[in-house]
């Protein structure tokens, strides 16, 4: 049984103001090899402050699968698509993971 590792894979957080934006995003993403794969997670709603106004808002949350060697190219790839002044883009560590979903991973980040 393969066992559990530490790990240079992350979960990055962006979230979308529409399926159809985090679609597009998570596509390039993947497709630029910049993410192993993203889930679309909708029906989100995000309640925030902007510009000295409160916001209640629908949007999509995204988590990618990526490697921490990728993550600024990957932020620049989200800056560059997204339709955000200043998008949520949020790195975590995996610190343990299941090996072969971890290798997953890195074997499709380039």
């Amino acid at each position: 049984m393969a066992e559990a590792r530490a790990t240079g894979e992350i979960l990055v957080y962006v979230t979308a103001p529409s399926t159809e934006v985090a679609v597009v995003l998570a596509r390039s993403l993947v497709e630029a090899g910049l993410a192993a794969g993203v889930n679309t997670i909708p029906g989100v709603r995000s309640i925030y402050r902007w510009q000295g106004q409160v916001f209640d808002e629908p949007e999509v949350f995204m988590v990618i699968q990526s490697h921490r060697d990728r993550f600024e190219a990957l932020r620049e790839a989200v800056l560059a698509a997204h339709p955000y002044d200043v998008p949520k883009i949020i790195s975590v560590d995996i610190a343990q993971g299941h090996a072969p979903y971890l290798d997953w991973i890195r074997e499709n980040v380039t």
